[in-house]
C-alpha cells in the first residue's frame, strides 16, 4: 500500500467517525432520551453558577464528548503503532473537553460519561470495518 492511498484511508476513517459520531448522539440518542441539560432544569439550575449561554437541545448524550473521545480513539487506533506518544494527548485533549462540558453547566456528568464510551465504540466500529476493506488501515507503513 503506498503512502498516498494510505493516508486517503485514514482521512476517510477520521471523517466517517467524526459525522457519524455526531449523527448517531446528535439525532439518534438525544432525540430518543430526551434528558434536558442541568442549565434548563427547574430542580438544578437555581443551584449553579452558569458560566455560558445554556443550550435549548437535549443533553444526554454529550455529543461534544462523544465527538472528540471518536475522533481522539480512531486518531490513537490509527497513529499509535507508529506514534505510541499520541495515545496520551489525544486522550487528554477529549477528557478536557468533556469535563469542561461539566464545569460549564451544560452536561451532567453521566452524559459526557457515556458520551465517552459511545465515541470510543464509534471509532472501534469504524476501525474495524475499515480493516476489513480493502484500505487495509491496520497495515500502516513504517
Amino acid at each position: 500500500m503506498n503512502f498516498r492511498k494510505q493516508g486517503l484511508a485514514m482521512v476517510i476513517a477520521v471523517v466517517l467517525t467524526a459525522g457519524a459520531s455526531d449523527y448517531i448522539s446528535s439525532r439518534v440518542v438525544k432525540n430518543n432520551v430526551q434528558r434536558i441539560r442541568p442549565c434548563n432544569d427547574n430542580n438544578v439550575k437555581y443551584q449553579m453558577i452558569l458560566r455560558v449561554p445554556c443550550g435549548s437541545g437535549y443533553s444526554f448524550t454529550s455529543s461534544h464528548a462523544t465527538n472528540h473521545f471518536a475522533v481522539a480513539s480512531i486518531l490513537v487506533m490509527l497513529l499509535s503503532r507508529i506514534w505510541g506518544w499520541v495515545r496520551w494527548p489525544l486522550y487528554l485533549w477529549a477528557a478536557s473537553i468533556a469535563f469542561a462540558q461539566v464545569y460549564v453547566g451544560v452536561h451532567y456528568p453521566l452524559d459526557v460519561i457515556f458520551g465517552a464510551l459511545l465515541g470510543f465504540g464509534i471509532a472501534k466500529f469504524v476501525y474495524f470495518l475499515f480493516r476489513k476493506t480493502n484500505f487495509s488501515l491496520g497495515e500502516i507503513v513504517y
